[in-house]
C-alpha cells in the first residue's frame, strides 16, 4: 500500500456502485460516465490500497475479503460527504440558517417589523435572533462576534470595521403644529434658544452629538426633559411638554399626523443608520438575504 496514497470520492463512489450491482457496465450507467472509466478508478483505488477489492469473471465480478470488509467505510464517508453536500446547499439556498444581529430598541421598532415578516414569510426556516442593546454596547457586540452584524450609527467606528449606508438620515425638531417653530421653512439651532426641548439622556445615544452641535452654534438648549428612549420623547412632544430633538426617520416612522417635522440646519447633521460588520469577516447568505430585505422594505419610507 502507498503510504501517502487517500482514496478519491469518485474512487468509492465507483467502489461502492460496483460492489452492489457487480458488474461494470450497471455501475457506469448509475455513475452517468463511461465503462472504462469505472474500471479505471477500481483499479486505481486497487493500486493505491496494495489489495485486490474484486476478483473479475466472465460474467460479474465478485468482492474480495478485502473489498467486502471496505464496504462499510466506504458507505459510511459517502454518507457523511453526502451529508455536508446537502447542509451547504440548505445554507446557500436558505433552506436552514441563523441570522443575527445587533440594533437598539428605538431602530428596531421601526425599521424591522416590516422586514423580519417579509423575510421570515420567504424563509420559515432560517432563524432571525436579534440582540437588542444599548447604543454603548452596539459596536461591542459586532467587535466581539456576538452577531453576525449590526444596524445602527457608530459614534467611533474605527479601524476594527466597516459600514455599509442603509438609511441616509439626519437630526430634525420634532414639534406640535401650534409650536412657535412649526410654521418655519427652516430651522435653525439658533432658533432653538430658549424652547424647551426633550431629547435623549446625557451621555447616551445620539446626547453627545447634540450637546456639541448645539454648543458649536453658540446655543444653551433648554432641556425639560431626558428620555431613554425615542417613543417617549415623542408622546411627550404630542402631550404638549416640549420639542423634541431625534432622527427624523425614526419620526417620520411613527406616522403622528399631529406632529412636525422640521430638519435641523446650520449645521446640518447628518445621522446615518449603517449595517456595520467585523473587518476581514464575510457574511452568510442568510444574513446578505436579510440585509437586502430590509433595504427592500426600507424604499417606501426613504422614496
Amino acid at each position: 500500500m502507498n503510504p501517502n496514497f487517500s482514496p478519491t470520492i469518485r474512487q468509492l463512489r465507483a467502489f461502492v456502485q460496483v460492489h452492489q450491482l457487480r458488474k461494470l457496465g450497471a455501475a457506469a450507467e448509475k455513475l452517468f460516465v463511461t465503462q472504462s472509466a469505472v474500471s479505471m478508478l477500481i483499479r486505481q483505488l486497487e493500486i493505491g490500497l496494495g489489495a485486490r477489492l474484486f476478483d473479475r469473471t466472465t460474467r460479474s465480478l465478485q468482492p474480495t475479503a478485502a473489498g467486502t470488509e471496505m464496504l462499510a467505510t466506504a458507505e459510511r464517508i459517502l454518507r457523511d460527504v453526502d451529508a455536508l453536500s446537502r447542509g451547504f446547499k440548505e445554507l446557500s439556498t436558505l433552506e436552514r440558517g441563523r441570522v443575527s444581529f445587533a440594533i437598539t430598541p428605538t431602530l428596531a421598532s421601526f425599521l424591522l417589523p416590516n422586514a423580519i415578516g417579509a423575510f421570515v414569510a420567504a424563509h420559515p426556516q432560517v432563524r432571525v435572533v436579534v440582540d437588542d442593546c444599548a447604543p454603548e454596547q452596539f459596536i461591542t457586540r459586532v467587535i466581539g462576534e456576538r452577531v453576525d452584524f449590526g444596524i445602527g450609527t457608530p459614534e467611533r467606528p474605527g479601524a476594527e470595521v466597516d459600514t455599509q449606508t442603509l438609511l441616509r438620515d439626519h437630526l430634525a425638531l420634532v414639534c406640535r403644529q401650534d409650536h412657535p417653530l412649526a410654521g418655519a421653512r427652516t430651522v435653525r439651532w439658533a432658533d432653538l434658544a430658549g424652547h424647551p426641548v426633550i431629547t435623549t439622556r446625557s451621555g447616551y445615544g445620539i446626547r453627545p452629538l447634540i450637546d456639541g452641535t448645539a454648543a458649536g452654534a453658540g446655543v444653551v438648549l433648554n432641556v425639560v426633559n431626558e428620555v431613554s428612549f425615542m417613543s417617549t420623547a415623542l408622546w411627550m412632544t404630542a402631550a404638549g411638554m416640549g420639542a423634541s430633538i431625534m432622527p427624523s426617520a425614526f419620526a417620520r416612522a411613527s406616522g403622528d399626523a399631529s406632529l412636525v417635522i422640521r430638519p435641523i440646519s446650520a449645521p446640518r447633521v447628518s445621522r446615518d443608520i449603517s449595517v456595520v460588520t467585523k473587518r476581514g469577516r464575510s457574511l452568510s447568505v442568510a444574513s446578505e438575504s436579510f440585509i437586502a430585505a430590509l433595504r427592500g422594505a426600507l424604499k417606501p419610507k426613504v422614496g
